[in-house]
């Protein structure tokens, strides 16, 4: 197994799981794009699902669309790190791609709820990092939910229902940003991720790189 890609300093590491989650309308979408656009050797985690495909989603750059027997299949053969069923949709994340990248030094971002979060962690707990959003207030929560127009309101009563459920698994997370603003959110979790990535143990290249240094000092 390979050990790592190189980080900016030359030093090789394995990828890590950066898993962003918070209740709808906290601001998460949008730090995800953030990062995506602002972070090199970031990528994002393209989920397998069930559902059919909206307009103007590509199948592999959106989601990897599937029927249920082949997502059964995926189930059954251990393929996925993580998986759950909404609305009668089902939706998971494949092994394959991701164990790629963290060994050849990417990050992989995942934005997914607290139970995705609970099985990644029971799958590879040394690789993931995980940040909740949450929202300043509950007011604030519902005037973004408001201010999207997407929702009727009983879906945003809905939604602010189970916000409150979603809350109480702010405790298993590594990390809590609270989203005042935008901006200031995502420099948190920029540095939350920068310094993941100097973490000692994901950089796997830093044994050869100390007897390299200490070969010059001995010579």
């Amino acid at each position: 197994m390979t050990t790592g890609g190189h980080g900016t300093d030359g030093v090789e590491r394995r990828g890590l799981m950066f898993v962003l989650s918070s209740p709808s309308g906290a601001g998460k979408t949008t730090l995800s794009r953030l990062l995506i656009e602002r972070m090199p050797g970031l990528r994002m985690s393209v989920s397998a699902t069930t559902r059919a495909m909206r307009p103007g989603e590509v199948d592999g750059r959106d989601y990897l669309f599937v029927d249920k027997a082949r997502f059964d299949a995926m189930v059954k053969g251990d393929e996925l790190l993580e998986w759950a069923t909404v609305f009668d949709n089902s939706y998971g994340t494949p092994r394959a791609p991701v164990e790629a990248a963290l060994s050849a030094g990417q990050d992989v971002l995942f934005d997914i709820d607290w139970q995705g979060t609970q099985q990644l962690r029971e799958k590879a707990r040394a690789d993931v990092v995980s940040v909740f959003i949450l929202p300043p207030s509950a007011a604030d929560l519902e005037k973004r939910l408001h201010s999207r127009a997407q929702d009727s309101d009983e879906v945003i009563r809905k939604r602010m229902s189970r916000a409150s459920h979603e809350m109480s698994h702010w405790a298993e997370y590594d990390y809590i940003v609270i989203n005042h603003a935008v901006d200031e959110a995502f420099a948190e979790v920029q540095s939350i991720l920068k310094a993941e990535r100097l973490k000692r143990e994901r950089r796997t290249g830093l044994v050869g790189f100390v007897r390299g240094l200490q070969g010059q000092l001995q010579g």
